[in-house]
């Protein structure tokens, strides 16, 4: 039989001495993050795993969860997201009613991922939000799901992601916005998002785009792929891009309402009418989607259903008990942007 590893083992592998491993699987301020870092890697490589039910023997619920806020963006005045400001405001509700209260952080990128909010029983659990590089985020929850703490994501709903992950339709969303582009009459449509699997959401939402256009009988040109990340700036930069390079198009789909504003934004610019000349839908509902001239088409996300979602898996997982990944419904949004 295989010997069961221990921390002694975990030391030998990172490099370090078993009080120091002790100190950083406990959450110990006095570990520096690379030293926690190579810690949770030795672990994870030795497959070792903690004892979750003698943990929660050890300690008792305190009714708190944790919902840490990864920065999405580089700007100094605006680093989340904007389309969790609404998700958060129904998590904050719905744990109010259940009685638990909540902890709000913003993860930098060099972060421990939660660690210290589960060892040190900070949280009883903690809820994800957001994320840059999948790749590396899949790496980093693995070392708290081999430790054993409570944690939920939203975001991506893969095979090949444990049933911790929570998320919205995000291929069919994309397919019924795409879809309809091509009913209005729209053939070149230009797709403005990360079409690669280190962002999976999006990868979604492009093969949305793909399976649309080959079900109308059309060939989706690449030339019309855009890569670009969430804000506005970007979107409003491809737009600029493609102008200069005399590319034709006659519709835009972005993977985010801040991409398709900056789009648009972009088009007006340059003397072009949305959308009798370019349709343009985007993707989330921001309530900036009813702000603008004309008014964003779009595909919406439900973050109350997600809210409860989120807040539900989590207690269950807290009390030990079966979950299941969840992808919730989107809705098509129809307004002026797109033409009908």
């Amino acid at each position: 039989m295989m010997k069961r590893p221990t921390s002694f083992d975990i030391a030998a592998l990172a490099g370090v001495s078993q009080a120091t491993v002790s100190r950083a699987l406990s959450g110990a301020a006095s570990v520096s993050e690379a030293v926690r870092q190579r810690v949770f890697d030795a672990a994870t490589q030795l497959n070792y795993t903690v004892d979750i039910n003698a943990r929660k023997l050890r300690s008792k619920k305190i009714n708190t969860i944790a919902v840490l806020v990864s920065e999405d963006f580089d700007q100094s005045d605006n680093r989340i997201n904007p389309f969790f400001l609404p998700l958060i405001g129904s998590i904050l509700d719905y744990a109010n009613s259940k009685g638990v209260d909540v902890l709000m952080s913003l993860q930098k990128a060099d972060a421990d991922w939660g660690a210290d909010y589960g060892f040190s029983r900070r949280a009883d659990g903690i809820i994800f939000l957001g994320y840059r590089d999948f790749e590396s985020y899949l790496r980093r929850v693995a070392v708290l799901q081999q430790v054993g703490e409570p944690w939920v994501v939203f975001g991506p709903v893969m095979p090949k992601t444990p049933n911790l992950f929570i998320g919205s339709q995000n291929q069919e969303g994309a397919h019924s916005a795409v879809e309809h582009l091509i009913k209005l009459g729209r053939k070149r449509i230009v797709f403005l998002g990360e079409a690669s699997e280190h962002h999976s959401e999006f990868f979604e939402r492009f093969r949305g785009y793909r399976r649309a256009h080959v079900e109308a009988g059309l060939t989706p040109d690449p030339a019309l792929a855009i890569d670009c990340f969430i804000s506005r700036e970007e979107g409003a930069a491809a737009i600029e891009r493609l102008l200069d390079e005399g590319v034709q198009f006659d519709a835009v789909f972005a993977v985010t309402d801040l991409l398709a504003i900056g789009a648009i934004q972009s088009l007006q610019k340059r003397g072009l009418h949305v959308p009798k000349d370019v349709s343009v839908m985007g993707f989330d509902d921001l309530w900036a989607c009813t702000c603008i001239n004309p008014t964003l088409s779009t595909v919406r996300q439900d973050t109350t259903t997600a809210a409860r979602v989120l807040v539900d898996t989590l207690a269950a997982l807290i009390d030990n008990e079966p979950v299941e990944m969840t992808r919730i419904p989107t809705q098509l949004v129809i307004r002026e942007s797109c033409g009908g």
